[in-house]
């Protein structure tokens, strides 16, 4: 026999309040932000299709993304290939990959697309958490996927040709070159061995790793 409400509403205070003092069955109700009673609030942000409540953080629902996020929503945009909310400075300037923010990120290997931290764009296209970008940093420069560099190296490259001249290699591998691939621009070239570094002879990166045997030119043999 169903219970009647009187029975119900005994079993609600025993469980303890819920919401308001008009909520007192354990019943599902249909979900909103204000009691219609006595107009009690439930969360300061509501989202009637997520059926979401929670402090006001700005939020948004984004009817491409399929969920709720913090905004506020004038410093985002969707972008429609990588399946994702940007930033709105990565608008028109970021490199696409389909569904992108489906995949976890490389780093933590947690979901991108749901997550509260904030992806992190590379220039490959590749999507990271910041968190884990930031951590990344202190110990490398390069996309864990595929060996781009994740961040604008032309400054540390002419460092690092300052480096090179300043320090002469052996006169055993003065004459030695060898064949390298860039990370960055996919190029192949042959250049002379160096321990520091073996520089890109198209894009001039030092991203770069061997792709061959080290051999003296023959004009030195």
């Amino acid at each position: 026999m169903a219970a009647t409400a009187q029975e119900d509403g005994d079993r609600g205070q025993e469980r303890g309040q819920r919401g308001c003092e008009h909520y007192d069955r354990g019943c599902l109700l249909k979900a909103q932000q204000t009691c219609e009673e006595c107009s009690t609030l439930f969360g300061e942000y509501y989202c009637n299709i997520c059926h979401l409540f929670d402090k006001d953080k700005k939020q948004y629902h984004c009817e491409n993304c399929g969920i709720c996020r913090i905004g506020p929503k004038e410093d985002f945009f969707h972008c429609l290939k990588c399946n994702l909310c940007l930033a709105m400075n990565l608008q028109g300037k970021h490199k696409c990959i389909e569904n992108v923010s489906r995949q976890n990120c490389p780093i933590c290997l947690e979901d991108i697309h749901t997550s509260r931290v904030v992806a992190h764009v590379l220039p490959c296209g590749h999507l990271l958490h910041r968190t884990c970008y930031e951590e990344m940093l202190k110990e490398g420069y390069r996309c864990p996927l595929c060996m781009h560099s994740a961040l604008d190296m032309t400054r540390y490259w002419r460092q690092l040709d300052d480096e090179v001249a300043q320090t002469p290699m052996p006169s055993e591998y003065q004459n030695m070159t060898v064949d390298i691939l860039c990370n960055d621009c996919n190029g192949r070239s042959t250049v002379q061995f160096h321990i520091l570094g073996m520089k890109c002879k198209i894009c001039e990166s030092y991203n770069t790793a061997q792709a061959g045997g080290r051999r003296i030119s023959l004009d030195q043999q």
